[in-house]
């Protein structure tokens, strides 16, 4: 019987043992919450990422992708809000001076957790919680903001050099191109735009492996809607984006979906949910994998009051800090960044429906979600059972002794094979021990070429998850694999 992973230490040894993630820096000891992803991580998360674009761009009509720049105008964060208000409140802990997020901090089992504004936090606020570190209650100093965008200078020299960010998020690239989709595609409202790609933020709090970095990938929709009909989408995408999840694997029981309450919404949402993954911290915990959030029509319209506000930036010498964003325009449904609807003979700014996952949190919960151990004939089974669509190698090919031509015909299936799917070869050790390398791989079939393969042209085909061995001609491995693995 299966058993599902109860320490996150199990699947970290794992992963480096082989070869899924590293830590980065790791011959210089390391660079906290940093990774690296080895030769089967990298396709792992190649996989995921391939998932959701098919998924959400190349099979829906009322969607296109975009890849933006790391590097934006400083104004685009002006406007977005992050230069004054992207912070976090943390508070140090009098007794061992570890800082944590206050929002990360928890009361004795039981107490129910209350959230609160930036405005409202005060050390009384904190008099029940409990330090993560030491175990102190209710010993710590007054909360205070810590900015989590990361600054970078660009620029010849220190005089000519202006402050730009590392951005912390994909979506400002979005809605700073809506204008430029508009004009260059035939797409009308409702649509949306995807993209994936890195994002930085200099996070106080760093946990859980790959569960939160301060380097991270987003994958990432902006939907647009016309006002009025959001709350449809906004349902839609909830529905969608955890059917994406069961789809490829997940169980239905790790997952669940929360509502934000009214006091932790985001300023600029109307409506906020995350689709949450039960992770193997402690004895279990619920963790944010998505949210999809209702950010109405927001952003555009900052942008749009960013764009009116560069005489400004440019009189406070490039200084974002000190450059005021001017206040909407009277006409602002009517500004640069609305949408006239040719049929309705209206023009609006869309609301915007925003899923928004991790790549490196998804990847985690697949690897989490299709870890198990079983007892096999007296010894231990480690297995990935990864949704054949993920698996970083789809077949392993093996010869049983490197002698009696096996080798040759071995390499000759492997080299037929690999043209239409990831596969590995392998020789080394006895061909029990292959076959559990390729499990912890979550590799879903290996075959193997054997003395009878000289006799009658047949190969064994074995099955990963039940083990199950079935012996077939050499000819038709190629079809009956593309058959089972769907490609």
């Amino acid at each position: 019987m299966a058993e599902t992973l109860k320490k996150l230490d199990e699947l970290v040894a794992l992963c480096k043992r082989r070869g899924f993630i590293f830590q980065s820096s790791d011959i210089y000891g390391g660079l906290a919450s940093c990774y690296d992803y080895g030769p089967l991580g990298v396709e792992l998360k190649r996989n995921v990422k391939n998932q959701w674009w098919k998924t959400v761009v190349q099979m829906r009509d009322d969607m296109v992708g975009l890849d933006c720049s790391i590097l934006m105008h400083p104004m685009v964060w002006k406007a977005s809000g992050h230069v004054d208000k992207f912070a976090d409140l943390i508070a140090e802990c009098k007794k061992c001076n570890t800082r944590t997020r206050v929002d990360h901090l928890k009361g004795a089992e039981g107490e129910e957790t209350t959230h609160h504004s930036h405005a409202e936090v005060s050390e009384n606020n904190l008099v029940s919680k409990i330090c993560p570190n030491c175990g102190a209650r209710g010993q710590f100093t007054k909360p205070m903001p810590f900015k989590l965008m990361f600054e970078t200078q660009m620029g010849a020299n220190a005089e000519d050099s202006m402050t730009l960010y590392l951005r912390p998020e994909t979506a400002q690239g979005i809605f700073a191109n809506f204008r430029n989709v508009l004009d260059t595609t035939r797409i009308k409202v409702p649509f949306g735009i995807a993209q994936m790609g890195k994002s930085f933020r200099n996070e106080v709090t760093t946990k859980a492996f790959i569960f939160r970095t301060r380097e991270f990938e987003q994958m990432e929709i902006e939907f647009f809607c016309k006002p009025g009909t959001d709350e449809q989408w906004y349902e839609h995408w909830k529905e969608q984006r955890l059917n994406w999840y069961t789809d490829l694997g997940i169980r239905p029981e790790n997952l669940r979906l929360r509502k934000h309450e009214d006091d932790e919404l985001a300023h600029y949402a109307k409506g906020c949910v995350d689709i949450e993954y039960k992770f193997p911290f402690g004895q279990g915990d619920w963790q944010e994998l998505e949210g999809i959030a209702n950010r109405t029509d927001y952003d555009l319209r900052q942008h749009q009051r960013g764009m009116r506000s560069m005489t400004k930036w440019f009189e406070a010498k490039r200084d974002t800090l000190k450059t005021p964003l001017l206040g909407e325009d009277e006409e602002y449904q009517k500004g640069p960044l609305s949408y006239f609807d040719d049929e309705a003979k209206e023009r609006y700014i869309p609301y915007v429906i925003e899923p928004s996952a991790g790549a490196d949190r998804g990847t985690l919960a697949f690897l989490v979600d299709a870890y198990a151990e079983e007892e096999v004939r007296g010894e231990k089974r480690s297995v990935l059972r990864f949704d054949p669509r993920l698996a970083p190698i789809k077949v392993g090919v093996f010869p049983l002794v490197k002698k009696e031509g096996m080798p040759e015909k071995a390499h000759a299936i492997y080299n037929d094979l690999r043209k239409g799917f990831p596969c590995f070869y392998d020789e080394k050790g006895a061909v029990g021990r292959r076959y559990r390398r390729q499990d912890e791989a979550g590799t879903p079939f290996c075959v193997t070429v054997d003395g009878q393969t000289s006799e009658d042209n047949t190969v064994t085909v074995r099955e990963r998850d039940s083990m199950d061995q079935i012996r077939i001609n050499s000819d038709q491995v190629v079809h009956y694999l593309r058959e089972k693995l769907q490609m």
